[in-house]
C-alpha cells in the first residue's frame, strides 16, 4: 500500500513523502490518525494544494516541542517507592509514575511520551529519561528514585 505523509514520522518519512507501508499499518494506523492519505492522484493533487498549510503547522509544532523540551529538561523529579535494605524497589516505577510526577511538577506529559528502554525502574537510585515530544526532539528528565520515608508510616 502506498500512501502520502502528512507529517513527519520516525523511520518512515517526511511530510510529503510517498512511502509504501504494510497494508494493515497503513489502514489500521495511519490513514484513520490523519498521518497519512492513500496515494491517489486525486490525493495528491489535494495534497499540493495544502502542502504550505501543512508545513506551517508542523514547523509550529515542532517550535512548540523546543520550547516544552526546555521546559522539561530544567527538571529534576524525585519519585518515592518501597524499598528493601539493598535498594531494590518492592515494585517498580514506570511511565504513569514518571509522568504523574512529571505532571505534578507543572509540565504536561503523557505515558507514551515516555521512553524507558530498558523497562520500569526496579532499583533506587538516578536516572536519565527521554520524553518524546516530536518526531525531532526528545527531552532529556533527571529523575532520582528515592526510598519512601518508613517512619512516616
Amino acid at each position: 500500500m502506498e500512501v502520502i505523509l502528512l507529517e513527519k514520522i520516525n523511520k518512515l518519512g517526511n511530510l510529503g513523502e510517498t512511502v509504501r507501508v504494510r497494508s494493515g499499518f497503513g489502514r489500521n494506523y495511519l490513514l484513520p490518525s490523519g498521518k497519512a492519505v492513500a496515494a491517489t492522484k486525486d490525493n495528491l493533487t489535494r495534497f499540493e494544494a495544502r502542502r504550505a498549510d501543512l508545513e506551517r503547522h508542523q514547523a509550529d509544532a515542532l517550535g512548540r516541542a523546543r520550547a516544552e523540551a526546555e521546559a522539561i529538561g530544567q527538571l529534576h523529579i524525585r519519585i518515592p517507592g518501597k524499598a528493601g535494605a539493598e535498594g531494590r524497589l518492592y515494585g517498580s516505577v514506570g511511565t504513569h509514575d514518571i509522568a504523574a510526577a512529571i505532571t505534578a511538577a507543572g509540565v504536561k506529559v503523557e505515558r507514551r511520551q515516555i521512553r524507558l528502554p530498558s523497562g520500569p525502574l526496579r532499583e533506587i537510585g538516578e536516572y536519565q529519561v527521554d520524553i518524546h515530544l516530536h518526531a525531532d526532539v526528545n527531552a532529556p528528565v533527571k529523575l532520582t528514585v528515592v526510598p519512601e520515608d518508613s517512619s512516616a508510616v
